[in-house]
C-alpha cells in the first residue's frame, strides 16, 4: 500500500474524458471553475491506495467493516481493509456490454438478522433487448468460499428495449428501513421518461419485498404504475438520504447539465422536455426556467462532471465535511463536495483525484473509500493527513 498527502485545493480541472457516451467530453475549451474556497478551509488528506478491481461499480460495507464490491462483469467481492479478496459464489449471470452488467450492493436494514443484500444488474430480453433487475439474496460468509443464497427478483425494469445504456439501477432504503428507492434510467431512449406507463426514467418506490405501498402518489391515477415516486430523470448514478430524511440523486445530463436533485414526491424532473445541457447531436434543450411547472435541479454543472456514486458524510474524522455530500466524478477526474443550506445546495470544492471516479462510500471509522473507474481500478482510502 502506498500513502499520498494531497491538500484538497480545487485548481482548474479540464473537462476531457469519455465513458461509453455518458461521459463524453464537455463543449471544446471549457473548463470547470474552481470554487471559492479559502486556503484555512482546505483540508489536508491520505490517499492510501489498498488494491485494486476490473471495472468496479459499487461496493457497502458489512457491520465487521469488510466489504461487498461488485464488478460489471459478473463478479462479487468480499474485501477486508488490507485489501485481501475473495470472490462470492452463486451470483445472477448478468448481461455485460457498454454501461451494463452487475451494478448496485446494499445490505437490508435487517442485515444484522437476516444478512440479507440486495442486488442490480442486466438481464437479456427477447429480440435483442435488456433491463435492469433488482432482487434480494442470503450472504452466506461462513464456509470457506461465501456464496449468495435464495436469490429472488422483486422489481424489474420495464419496459426492456435495446441498447446498452442508462440502466440507472441504483438502490437506498430509506433511513426508517421501511421503502426501497430504485433508480431507473431512460436507457437514452428519452420520452419514456415522461410515460406513466413504464417505469424508464423514473425513482420507484416499493417495500422491501417488492409490493408497492398504498400511500405511493400515482397508485390511483389510471394508466400510471403505481410504484412510481418520480418521473423525468435521465441516467441516476446516485442516491443518498441527508440526515434530516430527505432524498437525493445525481444523476449525468445529455451534454453538460449534470443534476443534483432533491427528490420529492411526484415531482417531474422535466427530461427530455427540459435540461441544463442540450442532446449530443446539437439540438438545443429549454432550460427548466423556462417550463417552471418541471422541478429544477438544486445544482446543474455546465460543463460536465460526469457524475457517479454520491454519499451524504456524517463521521467525526473529517468533522468540516459532516453534513456535506459527496459525488464521484468521472470526466471531471475528482470527488466533489456539496454543501448545503436547508433545501438549497452548491459546490463547496472539488478534490482532484487525476482518475476516474465510480464510487465512494463512508467507512466505519469516518474515512472515505473511492473506488476507480475501469481496469485496474483502484481501491483508495482518504484519512485526514499526519500532522
Amino acid at each position: 500500500m502506498r500513502n499520498l498527502t494531497i491538500t484538497t485545493a480545487l485548481s482548474i480541472i479540464l473537462i476531457a474524458c469519455s465513458n461509453g457516451g455518458d461521459a463524453q467530453a464537455s463543449k471544446s475549451g471549457e473548463e470547470a471553475q474552481a470554487a471559492d474556497i479559502s486556503p484555512v478551509d482546505r483540508i489536508a488528506f491520505e490517499k492510501t491506495e489498498i488494491t485494486t478491481f476490473d471495472e468496479p461499480w459499487a461496493m457497502t460495507f458489512l457491520p465487521d467493516g469488510r466489504m461487498l464490491v461488485t464488478e460489471k462483469k459478473g463478479k462479487l467481492l468480499l474485501v477486508d481493509q488490507q485489501g485481501s479478496k475473495t470472490e462470492i459464489g452463486n451470483v445472477p449471470t448478468v448481461d455485460y456490454g457498454g454501461q451494463g452488467g452487475f451494478g448496485d450492493i446494499v445490505l437490508a436494514p435487517d442485515f444484522a438478522t437476516s444478512n440479507r443484500v440486495y442486488l442490480s444488474w442486466i438481464e437479456e430480453g427477447a429480440d435483442d433487448t435488456r433491463g435492469a433487475v433488482v432482487a434480494h439474496a442470503t450472504l452466506d460468509v461462513t464456509a470457506d468460499q461465501p456464496t449468495l443464497q435464495d436469490l429472488k427478483t422483486v422489481w424489474t425494469q420495464s419496459p426492456k428495449v435495446t441498447g446498452k445504456g442508462h440502466y440507472s439501477h441504483r438502490i437506498v432504503f430509506s433511513p426508517d428501513g421501511k421503502y426501497m428507492f430504485i433508480g431507473s434510467g431512460e436507457r437514452q431512449k428519452f420520452d419514456p421518461a415522461q410515460d406513466m406507463t413504464g417505469n424508464l426514467g423514473k425513482i420507484v418506490r416499493l417495500f422491501p419485498d417488492g409490493t408497492v405501498p398504498k400511500d405511493n402518489p400515482f397508485v390511483d391515477e389510471e394508466g400510471a404504475l403505481p410504484e412510481i415516486w418520480s418521473l423525468g430523470h435521465r441516467n441516476i448514478l446516485g442516491m443518498a438520504f441527508d440526515d434530516e430524511g430527505k432524498l437525493w440523486n445525481q444523476e449525468m445530463g445529455p451534454k453538460d447539465g449534470d443534476e443534483l436533485n432533491l427528490v420529492q414526491r411526484s415531482a417531474n424532473y422535466g427530461y427530455p422536455i427540459v435540461s441544463e445541457g442540450d442532446h449530443y447531436d446539437g439540438r438545443k434543450i429549454p432550460n427548466h426556467d423556462t417550463r417552471p411547472e418541471f422541478a429544477a435541479p438544486k445544482v446543474a454543472w455546465v460543463p460536465t462532471i460526469a457524475p457517479s456514486g454520491l454519499i451524504f458524510y456524517s463521521g467525526d474524522l473529517f468533522p468540516a465535511w459532516k453534513g456535506s455530500a459527496f459525488i464521484g466524478g468521472l470526466a471531471s477526474e475528482a470527488i466533489i463536495r456539496v454543501s448545503f443550506d436547508g433545501e438549497e445546495a452548491k459546490e463547496a470544492e472539488r478534490l482532484a483525484m487525476d482518475a476516474r471516479i465510480r464510487e465512494i462510500e463512508q467507512g466505519p471509522e469516518g474515512a472515505l473509500w473511492v473506488l476507480e473507474d475501469g481496469e485496474g481500478a483502484k481501491l483508495l482510502k482518504l484519512t485526514p493527513a499526519s500532522r
